[in-house]
């Protein structure tokens, strides 16, 4: 019965700590789709990633091409033709393996740019978000956009537009 009781007890006293908190929520896709330059950095960085998949690809087609070549002259070949081809084809691949590591890996060049043209507004838009809490007294905010399994949220607590109205993007 005594645990019980405690067990109550801490239930209530968790709930009445909680209910003094200030909760709310933001929904960075929305905010993002409304500021332009984000738009911009994406546009940007589709280019740059199109551009080097062609070069990554162009690598890829050249060593296919020596490969098939080598295969419809392989009969007439010396050994140490074959030999030299063999180490083209190879070293042909390993470039263009190289070359997609170099541009698309986690440390990548496009995560690299990513980093440096998304950062300067992620930057932004939190200390917009912190601003606003600090002069409204929000304790917690939370991403709508992000699968945190958020079911339901009333969109009285949405600070979206407050946060736009903040950098200067009215909707």
């Amino acid at each position: 019965m005594k645990k019980i009781l405690m067990s109550f007890a801490l239930m209530l006293a968790c709930a009445a700590s909680m209910s003094a908190q200030k909760f709310v929520l933001v929904d960075m896709e929305y905010i993002l789709k409304n500021i332009p330059a984000y738009e911009r950095a994406n546009e940007q960085l589709n280019q740059v990633s199109k551009k080097w998949q062609a070069e990554v690809e162009a690598l890829n087609s050249e060593a296919q091409t020596l490969y098939k070549n080598y295969q419809s002259e392989a009969v007439f070949l010396s050994e140490e033709e074959k030999g030299r081809r063999e180490e083209a084809i190879v070293a042909k691949e390993k470039e263009a393996s190289e070359l997609k590591r170099k541009y698309f890996s986690a440390e990548g060049e496009l995560f690299k740019k990513r980093e440096s043209l998304m950062a300067p507004i992620q930057d932004e838009i939190y200390n917009a978000v912190k601003d606003i809490c600090d002069q409204k007294g929000y304790s917690l905010v939370l991403d709508r956009a992000s699968d945190a399994g958020i079911i339901y949220a009333s969109p009285k607590i949405d600070i979206s537009n407050e946060v736009l109205l903040k950098l200067g993007y009215a909707n």
